[in-house]
């Protein structure tokens, strides 16, 4: 029998964790530099003016965001397809691989500042993030079977490369898209995308035989043992809900009605295009197709789910709920990826003088140079422990580095060179990465104590602390009148805003996942696994579905009503979830 022991990889570590796992995190910090980098200056390129020093390209606001809306919706649901083929086909590694390739192509395409270069663009990166992303959770997991003492740490150690990346992706790409052109932007993070691959490539003799491609002998043994379950217990345990015909003809109108709503939606706002020009019930034919859509989701899981056994069907429908509450959670929180930037930019004074810009100098140079020299400490880490083995690697990943130094002493000459400082509309959005990071301990050790939180709590308090961040803004903006183009607010409200959204976030984004794992069989998973990202796909959908009206909200009920739609509804939702907390701990059993 072939020996599945992990343990030679933890022979040689870094931190007390395989040097494995450091690859991974470099790997993901770069994936999410150019995927965060690219969406922090998307939807300011595509509405800016057409004409000064750095042109954009005149869109209108629900333009951009249906368009960015449908991008983030699809990044969520190729990767249901990408893991499938990864499982299935050809192995996680090549998947990492293919998906980082296409992605660098997609980041250069998008750098060539044409429509047609854009919408190619961003199909590329659609599909190469379905190959990427769901394949580099998979190598940790396998990586750490039998360590289940070690991948709390392991996970966490490699979110927080997450976080690093977006961090670094949104202050470079948005520096140098703002102030130097839109197309270095756009390049630079396909330039660290492809730097990302090659040292994943070249890094491959320390990942043995994980995530290479499977076996026919694997993929057959686990067909077997679903089909036939040899022994008792997994006979009582494996009662399979096959999908009927009903079931196939739900999910196929389903994604017909998602299809035709989450395509026709950019045509019709950026090229007055419709794919079937109707009109129900006052509705247009988006909108219809949408609802449907939504409707058909809430049926499948109504007929599939009553037919599996007391327990699992339980644990299932509490789950959904926890799905439920995740769309509407998303719907708000990405806002800021659309309508928060186009609020920065046009109503929040960003021009500082005096001591206020020498201490924002201050406070930006500690907040760049401090997160970077603590990556630099864990690369050098890495290089000590793995420079023989993985030389080529090591030394992609330090020129990698090194330009990244460049770049960073480069803005903060520029920065320190001019008296009056105009923060950056992209500067904001770094403080969610950087919250995350300070904040994130101090949940962990909540969850971690006897005052950790039950699940309906957590979700609920996820939602009412992330609906103070809007109704800080609703207070902010009371005396913007109506139809106002522009403002000058204090960029106080703003970062107050990102904090507590970021919170919000810490409280319920973790859960999701966690609580796939434990309340789902595991012969269930994928299919719950499709649920729960499909959620999410729907949340960013309709965040900015509803963002791109914020030019007209703003005409006919101001800006204050458009924040006041995101304070009032999670806060709703919160408080159902806490009332459904003796229901969903009874659905549970005993769960926690």
């Amino acid at each position: 029998m072939e020996n599945t022991s992990t343990d030679h990889f933890f022979k040689n570590t870094v931190l007390g964790h395989p040097s494995g796992l450091f690859v991974l995190f470099f790997t993901e910090m770069w994936e999410r530099f150019s995927y965060y980098g690219m969406r922090a200056i998307l939807v300011i390129f595509l509405t800016g003016a057409i004409t000064g020093e750095n042109p954009g390209w005149g869109w209108g606001k629900a333009a951009a965001l249906s368009l960015l809306g449908t991008y983030a919706m699809f990044v969520y649901l190729t990767p249901i397809v990408g893991g499938w083929l990864a499982d299935n086909k050809i192995g996680y590694r090549v998947a990492v691989v293919i998906g980082a390739l296409l992605m660098t192509l997609g980041h250069a395409s998008m750098a060539v500042e044409t429509p047609t270069f854009l919408y190619i663009g961003i199909a590329l990166l659609i599909i190469g993030n379905g190959f990427f992303k769901p394949n580099m959770t998979s190598i940790i997991s396998k990586m750490y079977e039998g360590r289940n003492d070690k991948k709390d740490g392991a996970y966490n150690i490699f979110y927080m490369g997450v976080n690093a990346g977006a961090f670094l992706g949104i202050m470079l790409c948005g520096w140098i898209g703002e102030n130097v052109s839109w197309s270095f932007g756009f390049g630079l993070a396909g330039i660290f995308m492809f730097l990302g691959m090659l040292q994943f490539y070249f890094a491959q003799p320390l990942f043995g035989d994980i995530g290479s491609k499977p076996r026919k002998e694997e993929l057959d043994l686990v067909d077997t043992l679903v089909e036939n379950p040899t022994s008792k217990t997994q006979k009582e345990d494996v009662k399979l809900n096959r999908f009927s015909i009903l079931d196939y003809s739900l999910i196929g109108i389903f994604i017909l009605s998602a299809l035709i709503f989450i395509v026709n939606d950019p045509l019709s706002k950026i090229g007055n295009i419709n794919v079937l020009n109707f009109t129900v019930a006052g509705m247009t034919d988006s909108l219809f197709f949408a609802l449907l859509a939504a409707i058909l989701f809430i049926v499948i899981l109504v007929v599939r789910i009553p037919r599996y056994e007391k327990i699992v069907r339980d644990r299932m429908i509490a789950f959904t709920i926890f799905c439920i509450f995740t769309i509407f959670f998303w719907a708000a929180f990405e806002q800021a990826a659309g309508s928060l930037p186009l609020y920065t930019r046009d109503f929040t004074d960003r021009v500082l003088v005096g001591n206020a810009a020498s201490i924002f100098k201050i406070i930006d140079l500690i907040v760049t140079v401090v997160p970077i020299a603590i990556i630099t400490y864990v690369l050098i880490s890495l290089f000590k422990k793995t420079f023989s083995k993985i030389s080529l690697s090591n030394i992609i990943l330090g020129i990698s580095f090194v330009i990244i130094w460049a770049l960073v002493i480069y803005k903060l000459y520029i920065n320190f060179t001019v008296e009056a400082k105009e923060v950056e509309i992209t500067w904001f959005a770094i403080l969610n990465s950087l919250f995350i990071i300070i904040f994130a301990p101090l949940f962990t050790k909540w969850w971690d104590s006897k005052y950790n939180p039950p699940a309906a709590v957590k979700y609920g308090l996820g939602l009412i602390i992330m609906a103070i961040g809007f109704g800080l803004l609703a207070f902010a903006t009371r005396n913007v009148p109506l139809g106002a183009e522009t403002a000058k607010l204090s960029m106080i409200w703003l970062v107050l805003a990102y904090l507590f959204h970021t919170l919000g976030e810490l409280c319920l984004s973790p859960m999701g996942l966690s609580y796939l794992s434990k309340l789902v069989p595991a012969r269930m998973v994928a299919f719950m696994f499709g649920v729960y990202y499909l959620a999410i796909a729907i949340g960013n959908k309709m965040a900015h579905y509803v963002g791109g009206d914020i030019e007209k909200i703003t005409e006919e009920s101001g800006l204050s009503h458009f924040f006041l739609i995101f304070t009032i509804v999670p806060i709703v939702l919160g408080l159902i979830s806490f009332a459904l907390h003796p229901l969903i701990k009874k659905l549970m059993h005993g769960v926690r």
